[in-house]
């Protein structure tokens, strides 16, 4: 006993706080909403007292019928998939791309500029960022239309108003990448710091130069990572930042603005279909664990590596 008491020292204890802030974090704001998921087999529409609606309430399925039959929650949801698939597409190898881009800069205090610069995105709020992403895109007083006009795709008797639905996919994609591609390719830039050495002094003296060393030496290193990062992202496919959505969202740009996240809010608090929202929220979670799971099952058969 007196050894097991020698080796709890106090940085023991510091590790068991942080630790427990950790799981203290997660039991309030992930475990214990999740008892909210009641309220999807309750009559609880437009009720005042939502706790009372959970235990007293009539058990039903109607939310689920009502949920299947509501054009406009399909109509959302594939609203989300397709915005979220071309998000993968461009916004995933971009952090990739971007830390191998880093990894090659020799300069120690170039590429800490470079990385400070990058990251500084990723600590503005959605609501700051986007109302100056807004103000930027103003048609009559933003910046973005007379740079526009430079490339002749706008011009002063006609501007383009990048508000419009048709551009909106264009513009959630591009501002993403400017708030986040730094911030993610962190991971991916620890991840080739671990790398040994010794392997790229190696490739060196075969002949191998900095495309081969990246390809055949950074990039299988790093699959490990990159694998972990795509499968969760294949599983939050019908997952959105609700801020991210709800600050450029307005009247005109609602039909293709609307995502599963703003829907679930506008439907559990604009029109207080509570056990409707709660239903929603189930199914987007039941479909994430799906999604998890075949993309885990198809990546450890094809790549033989997976999450779990």
């Amino acid at each position: 006993m007196k050894e097991i008491h020698k080796k709890f020292n106090s940085r023991n204890y510091q590790l068991l706080f942080m630790a427990g802030c950790g799981a203290a974090f997660l039991l309030i704001f992930s475990y214990l909403p999740m008892f909210g998921i009641l309220l999807s087999v309750k009559d609880g529409n437009k009720s005042l007292n939502i706790l009372q609606a959970m235990l007293q309430s009539d058990w039903t399925l109607q939310n689920y019928v009502d949920l299947v039959a509501d054009e406009k929650f399909w109509s959302v949801v594939w609203n989300t998939l397709g915005l979220n698939v071309l998000s993968l597409l461009v916004n995933f190898p971009a952090p990739i791309l971007f830390a191998l881009l880093v990894n090659e800069v020799r300069s120690k205090h170039v590429r800490k500029t470079i990385q400070t610069i990058t990251n500084f995105p990723h600590f503005i709020s959605w609501v700051i960022f986007g109302g100056i992403v807004i103000a930027l895109t103003d048609m009559t007083t933003g910046v973005v239309n007379p740079v526009l006009e430079l490339f002749g795709l706008s011009s002063p008797d006609n501007p383009v108003d990048l508000n419009m639905p048709q551009y909106f996919w264009t513009k959630m994609i591009l501002v993403s990448f400017i708030k986040n591609v730094g911030w993610g390719s962190i991971i991916y830039i620890a991840a080739i710091s671990g790398i040994s050495p010794e392997l790229y002094e190696a490739a060196i003296i075969d002949g191998a130069g900095r495309w081969d060393r990246a390809v055949k030496i950074t990039l299988p290193m790093i699959a490990p990572t990159i694998t972990v990062f795509l499968l969760l992202n294949i599983s939050r496919l019908l997952g959105n930042s609700f801020e991210q959505f709800y600050v450029f969202q307005n009247s005109a740009n609602l039909s293709k603005s609307e995502v599963l996240a703003t829907y679930v809010y506008s439907t559990g608090f604009t029109y207080r279909n509570y056990s409707t929202a709660a239903a929603m929220s189930f199914f987007e979670g039941v479909i994430a664990v799906i999604l998890l799971s075949t993309s885990n099952f198809i990546s450890k058969k094809l790549a033989g590596r997976g999450l779990f």
